[in-house]
């Protein structure tokens, strides 16, 4: 076997049932060798796991989430690094980011990599971050204490919401980075003379877990109150994934039309979601189902006529990459519905394997449900092309095998 060097792994945290997409890497890497350390920077706040994250074996070490409510163990951390050689290095590497963002953000990121670096679980040999803004802030500082290299895997959120003064600065020390939409690929090239260091890597899906599904779907088409057209989406309440947007949307249905949406996902948004509906005066069609485990929704893919989800960039810049719902709709050949985001027209084209039309406008999403609520037909033969599309690009071992060779290009050198 290749040479695997063991890998701490730094994640925002851990385990999150809207990541499943990093579950399903991590997953992956462990069966091809790899020896990884679980670095989470929060504990976990979901009741429910996924079955994968059970069967992922690597420890998980948790970091203090606020530095006040582990103060000894902070202090001790600081208290040891104060008098190592690369303390001064990180102080100045600290002030100059604290120069540029005043935030206690800062103080937590460099708290939580001296309690890192101190610690050392498992006699780490190799960082990795997934998520290019916090965890890479740690893994930044805490590779400038101990000399180990760090690499990045970055996503969505974390490559449009922050500042490119850091995105450049971190693109030049990180080994190298992955993403996985050619939007954000070619936005981080574009802030870093290091080109050939940022790599383009669909996660991907695990298709023995979303095995193909043979059973016919009902050719529902709205005219039978007693039979309504399943309407699914699986997202968090987050201003991003456009909730309302997709409200606004179904309310503008004709009325004619029969339908019922399932909504699976938590997230803050829910309070606000809830009483729109009742104002938009669709609440009696809509079921509100909180998170859910993957088998679950698996259920629910399977027995919905149409997967919808209103993508859009919010007003903080937080955006989808390429949300991995709709790779496990297309892939069970649910139709979807959405929007011409980031990296989602890497996977749906308009009129070829579904329907996609622009953000923040719900009348051109309310004809494109219509136009899929109406024709059954349609919705099948989209679906299925949409499906040969997951499973002719979007195996998720493609991006392990990728990986793999990327890591190992670092590892073997001599």
């Amino acid at each position: 076997m290749s040479v695997r060097l063991k890998t701490l792994v730094i994640l925002k945290g851990y385990p999150r049932l809207s990541e499943t997409f990093i579950a399903q890497e991590l997953l992956g890497l462990e069966r091809a060798g790899f020896d990884l350390t679980l670095i989470s920077m929060r504990k976990p706040t979901d009741t429910k796991r996924h079955p994968i994250h059970d069967e992922i074996k690597a420890r998980v070490v948790y970091l203090p989430e606020y530095l006040h409510e582990e103060p000894i163990r902070v202090f001790r951390a600081l208290k040891a690094g104060w008098k190592e050689p690369n303390f001064k290095p990180l102080l100045r590497r600290f002030w100059a980011d604290l120069r540029r963002d005043v935030s206690r953000n800062r103080f937590r990121r460099l708290g939580q990599a001296l309690v890192l670096a101190h610690e050392w679980p498992d006699a780490g040999e190799w960082l990795h971050a997934h998520f290019i803004h916090t965890p890479a802030s740690v893994a930044r500082y805490a590779s400038i204490m101990t000399d180990v290299p760090w690499t990045c895997s970055a996503h969505a959120k974390d490559i449009w919401t922050s500042p490119d003064w850091e995105l450049t600065e971190k693109l030049g020390e990180a080994r190298w980075s992955v993403t996985c939409t050619r939007s954000g690929f070619e936005h981080m090239r574009e802030l870093t003379d290091r080109k050939e260091q940022v790599h383009l890597s669909y996660h991907g899906l695990d298709l023995a877990r979303f095995g193909h599904f043979a059973a016919a779907r009902p050719s529902r088409d709205g005219s039978d109150r007693s039979d309504p057209v399943q309407i699914l989406s699986v997202g968090r309440a987050v201003p991003k994934k456009g909730y309302d947007i997709l409200l606004h949307a179904l309310a503008l249905l004709p009325a004619r039309l029969h339908w019922r949406f399932v909504h699976i996902g938590g997230g803050d948004e829910l309070v606000r979601l809830k009483p729109l509906a009742v104002k938009l005066g669709i609440a009696d069609r809509i079921i509100w189902k909180g998170a859910l485990a993957q088998a679950e929704v698996l259920e629910y893919y399977r027995s919905a006529d149409i997967f919808a989800l209103a993508c859009r960039v919010a007003a903080d810049g937080d955006r989808d990459g390429l949300p991995n719902v709709l790779v496990e709709a297309s892939s069970q050949n649910l139709v979807c519905v959405s929007t011409d985001i980031s990296g989602i027209p890497e996977l749906l084209t308009g009129g070829e394997n579904g329907f996609v039309v622009p953000p923040e406008n719900p009348r051109l999403l309310a004809l494109a449900l219509e136009h899929a609520i109406r024709e059954p037909d349609l919705r099948y033969r989209l679906g299925k092309a949409a499906e040969k599309r997951v499973r002719e690009h979007f195996d998720h071992n493609s991006s392990i095998h990728q990986l793999t060779r990327l890591f190992e290009s670092e590892w073997q050198q001599p």
